[in-house]
């Protein structure tokens, strides 16, 4: 057996903490143990990227009336997405979607400016540095939940008017709210799925053999 394998139970840690991971809406006041908020963001800073271009960068919203306004923003994106949705749009206004002002941290994701200089790993697949900023969040995500902390990656807004409001550079991209906080309880499944919105796919329908296998993988359900 490799020395480089981690314990059965080290495996079975990362494992569980994997299934467990929920994207968290409800929130409770409590502040963050000290220095969790930086052990967050150096396991996000420690995500692969493409080219290692490093592109996330990471907001800490302090200041209340700040908060409010990003608040007022997903708000009204939220109506907005409703108001588009070809079915259940009034069911959809019944869902939480974030926890801006009950959580007890913010922080905005952003794209870095100047991406287009790095074209290692991009030159035909530019999005890459939003794949990057992804892993950055995940990584942060499952630390946060083996913490026992909940955080919920909010994309309700419009990237222009948060990246006016919040000074962002031309060139710079907000991609994501994060909302972290204690939590009452994690959610047993996610929340759409709990509400009836999809279900998780069997693997069949998601791994295929060498080429696409015909008929697999569904159509989303157009909400």
């Amino acid at each position: 057996m490799s020395s480089a394998r981690y314990s059965d139970t080290e495996i079975a840690a990362i494992e569980r903490v994997i299934r467990e991971r929920r994207d968290m809406r409800h929130f409770l006041p409590d502040p963050l143990p000290d220095g969790l908020l930086e052990r967050l963001v150096e396991a996000a800073h420690l995500a692969p990227s493409v080219g290692f271009m490093q592109p996330w960068r990471f907001l800490r919203i302090t200041d209340r009336t700040l908060r409010n306004c990003i608040h007022a923003q997903v708000n009204a994106e939220r109506v907005a997405t409703a108001a588009a949705l070809p079915s259940r749009n009034e069911e959809f206004l019944q869902v939480k979607i974030e926890g801006i002002l009950d959580c007890a941290e913010v922080l905005v994701v952003s794209l870095m400016p100047g991406r287009e200089a790095h074209i290692v790993g991009r030159r035909t697949l530019p999005e890459m540095d939003l794949a990057s900023a992804a892993c950055a969040i995940q990584n942060m995500w499952l630390l946060a939940r083996a913490e026992g902390v909940g955080l919920g990656w909010v994309s309700f807004f419009d990237p222009d008017s948060l990246a006016a409001l919040l000074g962002i550079p031309a060139g710079a991209r907000p991609v994501a709210i994060l909302c972290i906080g204690r939590v009452p309880a994690f959610y047993p499944r996610p929340m759409f799925e709990d509400a009836g919105w999809g279900a998780r796919l069997p693997l069949k329908d998601v791994l295929f053999e060498n080429t696409w296998k015909v008929g697999a993988g569904g159509t989303p359900t157009a909400y």
